[in-house]
């Protein structure tokens, strides 16, 4: 069911002072320059929290969300050689309910052409990693299918992730599927230049691009609540 407030409650549009604010962080990644224009922060903080609970509100009328999750701007530098203290990007993830329904859904807004929107499978835990390619070996023809459709190639292109340079362990490296099967990450992404963020029909642009994430995420969801021989691994 979707979220229920007053028409005007959610924010329908990136405006230009929020990339600007984004562009300017990359310039000035420092927490002397970050504290003396924390207002701007703010108020690109709330724009883009409330556009991030409108496209939750949008996802909810044609799927199940289980909840939705805005990543700090602050950044981890404990383990990292680029001690920059801030992201410089906005970014967000939505969880699909129930064990019936796997994927999530991700979303970044980053200047200069790099705002992305995508979901899959990012780490899949062993046993289903294992479960997705040995179903992929037994038939990959659904997943084909879904990938050469017209509407995911118009909007992603390609299937994306890491994968092993030959064969996982277990696989044939000659088998006909090998291509698929190699993948350790299963997940697409579209990008959007900036005149596209700050335009008034990218939040019905988003709606669309997820629209066209569907298709995948039911098969992979059949995939990994059945076994091998199609008996369900969960209760309804």
């Amino acid at each position: 069911m979707g979220l229920t407030r007053e028409p005007n409650f959610f924010m329908r549009k990136i405006s230009k002072a929020t990339l600007q604010f984004l562009k300017d962080i990359q310039a000035n990644n420092n927490r002397e320059w970050f504290q003396e224009n924390k207002a701007r922060y703010e108020t690109a903080q709330k724009e883009v929290k409330s556009f991030f609970a409108e496209v939750q509100n949008r996802l909810e009328a044609t799927d199940m969300i289980a909840k939705m999750k805005i990543f700090r701007i602050y950044r981890d530098v404990r383990f990292s050689k680029d001690k920059s203290p801030y992201k410089s990007y906005f970014a967000g993830s939505y969880s699909r309910a129930t064990k019936q329904l796997r994927g999530g859904y991700y979303f970044s807004i980053e200047p200069n052409g790099k705002s992305m929107i995508g979901g899959g499978f990012y780490n899949p835990n062993s046993a289903d990693l294992k479960l997705i390619r040995q179903k992929i070996q037994r038939d990959a023809a659904p997943l084909r299918a879904i990938l050469a459709d017209e509407a995911f190639q118009k909007n992603f292109g390609t299937l994306r992730g890491e994968a092993v340079k030959t064969a996982p362990k277990g696989f044939s490296k000659d088998d006909p599927n090998i291509d698929l099967i190699r993948y350790k990450q299963f997940y697409v992404q579209r990008t959007f230049t900036d005149a596209q963020v700050t335009s008034a029909n990218f939040m019905d642009e988003i709606e669309q691009t997820y629209l066209a994430l569907r298709p995948y995420f039911d098969y992979m969801s059949e995939v990994l609540t059945s076994d091998l021989n199609g008996v369900p691994l969960y209760e309804d």
